[in-house]
C-alpha cells in the first residue's frame, strides 16, 4: 500500500476552507508535483500532496460547476508542473472536531494564527471566483502567507 503525505500548506488550506464556510459542505482537489516536474518534494513510495485547490462551498451536487472547475484546475496544473492526485470533502457538521494527522500541532497553530487574523479571508474557492472572477482561486497570496508562518518553524512546506 502506498503512503500519502500531506504538506502543512495543503492541510491548512483545507481547514481554512471548512472554517470559512462552517455551515456548508466544502470540497477541493489535492495536488502533487507532476512526474519529472521538479519543484516539489518527492516521495520514494507514495504520494506527497503539496497543495490543494479549494473548489466549492455551495454547489457540490452541480456537475456543470464541478466540470468547469476541474477543467480550469487541470489546465493550471499543466502550466505549473503539478497534477491532481486526490479529492477532499468536509461535510457541514460543526460539532465534529476529530482529526488524526501527524503534523496536527503545526497545522493547528498555523490555522489558528490565520483564523485569528484577517488572513483567513485570503482563501478563495472556485465558487467565490465564479461570483467575482477577479478573485484568485489559485490562492497565491494565501500560499505565501502560510509559507511565512510554516518555514521559520521547521523549514518545510
Amino acid at each position: 500500500m502506498s503512503e500519502v503525505e500531506l504538506s502543512c500548506l495543503a492541510c491548512v488550506k483545507m481547514f481554512l476552507h471548512a472554517s470559512v464556510y462552517p455551515r456548508c459542505s466544502v470540497n477541493g482537489l489535492l495536488l502533487a508535483p507532476a512526474a519529472g516536474g521538479g519543484g516539489g518534494r518527492v516521495c520514494e513510495e507514495g504520494v506527497c500532496v503539496t497543495d490543494c485547490v479549494p473548489l466549492l462551498h455551495s454547489h457540490l451536487p452541480l456537475a456543470m460547476t464541478a466540470q468547469l472547475a476541474l477543467t480550469q484546475v487541470d489546465v493550471w496544473c499543466s502550466q505549473t508542473q503539478q497534477r491532481i492526485v486526490g479529492y477532499y470533502q468536509a461535510n457541514a457538521h460543526l460539532s465534529d472536531s476529530r482529526i488524526m494527522l501527524r503534523q496536527w500541532e503545526e497545522t493547528r497553530a498555523v490555522t489558528a494564527q490565520l483564523l485569528n487574523s484577517t488572513d483567513h479571508t485570503l482563501l478563495v474557492d472556485f465558487d467565490s471566483h465564479l461570483d467575482d472572477i477577479t478573485k484568485d482561486w489559485t490562492n497565491q497570496k494565501l500560499n505565501a502567507r502560510i509559507m511565512e508562518l510554516v518555514c521559520p518553524a521547521n523549514g518545510n512546506m
